[in-house]
């Protein structure tokens, strides 16, 4: 089959793969149909690099079941699925206490076993989502990220109706939190970012109000928009250094931070923002992947209803679809920036 390899910082190539097959009997082989780029995966590509040279990459996908071990009864062949890409380890304290997102060994496909750039991929039974009522494969390919988004909340205790949030970076997952914070009923919705054509598409999910803050701070916008009381939740998902901090200043007392996006450089931060902890007495949340127990845990199951019935979008997200052979294309295109994209999704 043909696959993705990643080897080295900016160095992926297209080459013939060892087609995977059954070999445990609770082992699905999925036909890919539909793959997503996901952020990691450009910080990969930009600046880290494979955990294994030459290994096939990424993660979030859709696709249709060819073929099943001998101990799974409840799928067949042809049924379209997703799959949650986390492997745990089952053995350590955080699994056997069902915290699996915890999980001392926690890995994803595309690190340490075949991801999904490629034709064909097999993965555990319990990995294994259906997914009916129309939704197509694209839009089935970005189930992961709307999980990773669901998680977050769900870690910060959900969002109650009536309650203010401020989304900080509309990328993917920010966009899918406005989408999960209007379906659990905010009344007020600020979406934060650089670019308006992502606040657009915020817009599109349900966010109530619009910052821009290319050049400027967002808090006193915030502040502005609640009557200066600040955001009841604010969410960092854009992943840098300096929202990292900036995100403090935007709930007000007894608020809550939820941290989603992960910086790759240190967070270095003003008296403001860090004294905002403490003066408003923050509940500061850190949230990773998009896993919990029975696995592969309720946001998957949340997420796959809301998605069947049509009241979870994905498919505004999607600004480019591209055949998997334009792979080092497609990831040389989101690294440059000399043009917008959203989710780009590579068809195998």
């Amino acid at each position: 089959m043909k696959a993705l390899k990643l080897y080295g910082a900016r160095d992926i190539r297209f080459e013939e793969a060892d087609e995977p097959i059954i070999k445990n009997a609770d082992d699905v082989k999925i036909r890919i149909r539909s793959v997503g780029i996901c952020g990691s995966d450009m910080h990969r590509y930009a600046l880290l690099g494979p955990y294994i040279k030459g290994m096939i990459w990424g993660h979030e996908f859709s696709g249709e079941v060819v073929e099943v071990g001998t101990a799974v009864t409840d799928l067949k062949a042809g049924e379209r699925v997703s799959a949650c890409p986390a492997i745990y380890c089952g053995k350590c304290d955080s699994c056997k206490r069902g915290k699996y997102a915890q999980c001392l060994k926690l890995s994803v496909i595309g690190a340490y076993r075949p991801g999904a750039f490629a034709e064909y991929i097999v993965m555990p039974r319990e990995n294994v989502i259906s997914i009916s009522g129309g939704i197509s494969f694209d839009e089935m390919a970005v189930v992961e990220p709307s999980c990773v988004a669901l998680h977050g909340l769900y870690n910060a205790g959900g969002i109650s109706a009536g309650d203010t949030v401020a989304v900080l970076g509309c990328g993917t997952v920010g966009t899918m939190t406005v989408q999960w914070a209007k379906i659990m009923g905010a009344k007020k919705i600020i979406a934060i970012d650089i670019d308006d054509k992502k606040l657009a598409v915020a817009q599109y999910a349900g966010a109530t109000d619009l910052i821009n803050t290319r050049g400027k701070q967002s808090y006193e916008k915030v502040f502005e928009l609640t009557n200066n009381k600040g955001v009841d939740i604010a969410v960092e998902a854009a992943g840098t250094a300096e929202t990292s901090a900036q995100v403090l200043a935007l709930p007000g007392k007894g608020g809550k931070v939820i941290y989603m996006g992960i910086p790759y450089s240190d967070v270095m931060m003003k008296r403001l923002y860090f004294e905002k902890i403490v003066r408003n007495e923050l509940s500061i949340v850190g949230t990773w992947n998009a896993i919990s127990g029975p696995f592969p845990g309720k946001e998957w199951i949340t997420c796959v209803h809301f998605l069947e019935s049509k009241i979870l979008q994905t498919k505004m997200l999607i600004t480019h679809r591209l055949p998997l052979n334009e792979g080092k294309k497609a990831f040389e295109m989101a690294i440059q920036g000399k043009e917008y994209h959203g989710k780009i999704v590579l068809h195998p």
